[in-house]
């Protein structure tokens, strides 16, 4: 069985750089686990650890049943796929794919065997006499994916590999890798920056940054229960838009912004916030759970007056950009026909659909009908969390649900 299995892996460079903080996860046979975060967040030096290319610092790595940390790169039984592809300019694509099979000594019929059944998987078979050179990016990136399937490793790495190719073909190369996991069931770990990429292929996600693990959970689970503010602002697109103000009481309960009031609960539902009354709060809202409303507002929902600044239609969906008092919002609506940008709109939301953040920790809120609970308190949240210091050290740390650390709890099918 393949798993990757870290426990407290650290990387600290000679001038003090912390470049992973304390990470401890494991991966199960089967999986695709991708890591996420912008960029220097320490997502690509922890596969570089886990590929051998960079040394650990403390910690323990395993790979099935066998600790690795002082194992050489190619005795870990895994192969990488890079951002640049590093193929031979001057073999042809057989050759490129041949190559390390050839450096294992492998014997030539059973490397022609293997390169015909990578080829054949990979739509490569028409292109095994061309050189890179005749090949298109997504081409070139196919033979690199087929380079490391012909080893036939216990564990794929893939460092950002969709990096250079433009929109049209990230896509397409995207899909294959889902069909490629899924037909080999395989382990992975896949690096990337693109959060739209982590969210379409991983079973679960890790989420870093400044070396840190912010979260671990399943895509839909980070989506609706971000831990902190940095996962609520970094996973979605557009952007989770934030409140920031006090609460108080008047007429009804409200988020005092300063020069504006946001309401904070429907009149059917006060019961949520009366111990938070006084306090600092961040309150989070997508851009999806903003539409415009008529006048008369539906049961449930609460409403403000907003100025349009700018329409951007993409086809499917419309993201208006708008403006309340001081707060820039971007909300998610279909196809219609809107005002001229500097009309005043009147936005509706159901305040059960907002995230509550405390201001000074970052940490995600959860309530009651009792009140305000912080996910900060041991035992109210089980979601996965590792913040750093400011010396760089792993934070606290509470285990993921269950449901959520095994593939068997997949959201989707690839």
């Amino acid at each position: 069985m393949a798993t990757v299995r870290l426990d407290n892996v650290r990387k600290v460079y000679d001038n003090g750089y912390v470049g992973v903080a304390g990470a401890s996860f494991e991966v199960a046979h089967g999986e695709l686990l991708v890591l996420v975060g912008p960029s220097g967040c320490g997502k690509s030096t922890l596969l570089r650890m886990i590929a051998g290319l960079e040394t650990i610092t403390s910690g323990t790595l395993a790979i099935g049943e066998h600790v690795v940390n002082d194992v050489s790169p190619r005795d870990r039984d895994i192969a990488m796929v890079f951002q640049n592809y590093a193929l031979y300019p001057h073999m042809s694509v057989a050759e490129n794919l041949a190559f390390g099979l050839k450096l294992r000594g492998t014997p030539r019929a059973e490397s022609e065997r293997r390169v015909a059944e990578a080829a054949a998987m990979l739509d490569l078979d028409r292109m095994l006499n061309l050189k890179p050179a005749q090949l298109s990016g997504g081409q070139r990136q196919r033979v690199a994916l087929g380079r490391a399937l012909v080893r036939k490793p216990a564990v794929f790495l893939l460092d950002e590999p969709l990096s250079n190719l433009d929109a049209k073909l990230r896509l397409s190369t995207r899909v294959e890798i889902a069909k490629l996991h899924r037909n080999l069931d395989t382990t992975m770990i896949y690096v990337t920056h693109d959060q739209i990429e982590a969210m379409t292929l991983g079973h679960r996600i890790v989420v870093m940054q400044d070396g840190a693990i912010q979260q671990i959970d399943t895509p839909m689970r980070l989506y609706e229960k971000p831990v902190n503010l940095f996962v609520a602002g970094f996973i979605g697109s557009p952007a989770m838009n934030f409140f920031r103000g006090r609460v108080i009481a008047q007429d009804g309960l409200k988020l005092d912004l300063g020069s504006a009031h946001l309401p904070l609960v429907a009149t059917t539902d006060q019961s949520r916030f009366p111990a938070r009354i006084g306090d600092e709060l961040i309150i989070g809202l997508r851009p999806e759970d903003l539409v415009l409303a008529s006048e008369s507002a539906s049961l449930g929902t609460a409403t403000i007056s907003a100025r349009l600044e700018l329409v951007e239609p993409v086809g499917n969906e419309m993201f208006l950009n708008l403006r309340f008092a001081e707060t820039a919002l971007v909300a998610r609506v279909p196809p219609q026909a809107v005002p001229a940008p500097g009309t005043e709109l009147t936005v509706s939301f159901r305040p059960k659909r907002m995230h509550l953040f405390d201001p000074v920790s970052e940490r995600r809120i959860d309530t009651t009908d009792e009140g305000f609970q912080s996910s900060r308190h041991p035992g109210e949240s089980r979601t996965a969390f590792a913040g750093a210091n400011a010396n760089g050290e792993a934070g606290p740390k509470v285990e993921p649900q269950d449901t959520a650390s095994h593939p068997a709890s997949r959201d989707r099918t690839h």
